[in-house]
C-alpha cells in the first residue's frame, strides 16, 4: 500500500475501532476488541484484507492500533464506553499536552477535560505533544504537574503505545511553556 492508502485504512480503522463500529454493524467486546475476520467482511466502504490490516498496524507512526488472537483494537481514545483494563501507575513528574491555540484561553479558566473521549492524552516528551497539537491549529505546549497531580490523588494510566491518560487535568497543574 502507498501512504496515502495506508492512512485511508488507518482513519477507517481509527472511525470503526474508537468512535462508530455500528455504523458498519460491527460489534465491539467490552474491552474494545472486534473479530478481525468480522472487521473484514463488514467493511464496505474500504475492501480490506489482512494484510491491509497488518500493514497499518505496523507503520502507524503512533500506534494506534493492536492486533492480538485475530482480534483488533484501538489503543486509547475511545469514545464508546469499552473497558481497556488499564490500572492506575505512577506517572512522571511531567507530561505535556499540545492543543491548539484557540483553545488556550478556556483551557486556562476549565483545565483539560476529557470532551467526548474517555480521558485526556498526555505525552511524556514535547516533541509528541507538539505533534498532536499542531493537527488543530497553531500549537502550544502545556506542562503538565503530574507529580503534584498525583500526590492530591488523581490517577494516571500508560496505553499500550505510550500515551497517558487521566480523566482530567485541573487548571492548577497546567503552565503554558
Amino acid at each position: 500500500m502507498n501512504e496515502k492508502d495506508l492512512r485511508k485504512v488507518s482513519k477507517f480503522l481509527s472511525f470503526i475501532l474508537r468512535h462508530n463500529p455500528q455504523s458498519i454493524g460491527l460489534t465491539l467486546d467490552s474491552h474494545g476488541w472486534a473479530d478481525v475476520g468480522e472487521l473484514i467482511a463488514k467493511s464496505k466502504e474500504i475492501k480490506l484484507n489482512k494484510k491491509m490490516i497488518d500493514e497499518v498496524v505496523k507503520n502507524d507512526s503512533k500506534q494506534r492500533y493492536v492486533v492480538e488472537d485475530n482480534r483488533i483494537r484501538a489503543n486509547q481514545g475511545h469514545s464508546i464506553t469499552i473497558d481497556l483494563g488499564l490500572k492506575a501507575i505512577v506517572p512522571p513528574d511531567v507530561l505535556y499536552h499540545g492543543t491548539a491555540r484557540r483553545f488556550l484561553d478556556s483551557i486556562m479558566k476549565t483545565g483539560l477535560s476529557r470532551q467526548q473521549r474517555h480521558h485526556v492524552h498526555l505525552s511524556q516528551d514535547k516533541q509528541m505533544a507538539t505533534s498532536v497539537g499542531s493537527r488543530h491549529g497553531k500549537v502550544v505546549l502545556l506542562e503538565i504537574d503530574a507529580k503534584q497531580m498525583h500526590k492530591e490523588g488523581y490517577e494516571f494510566y500508560l496505553s499500550a503505545n505510550g500515551v497517558w491518560l487521566s480523566d482530567v487535568v485541573p487548571v492548577g497543574f497546567i503552565q503554558k511553556i
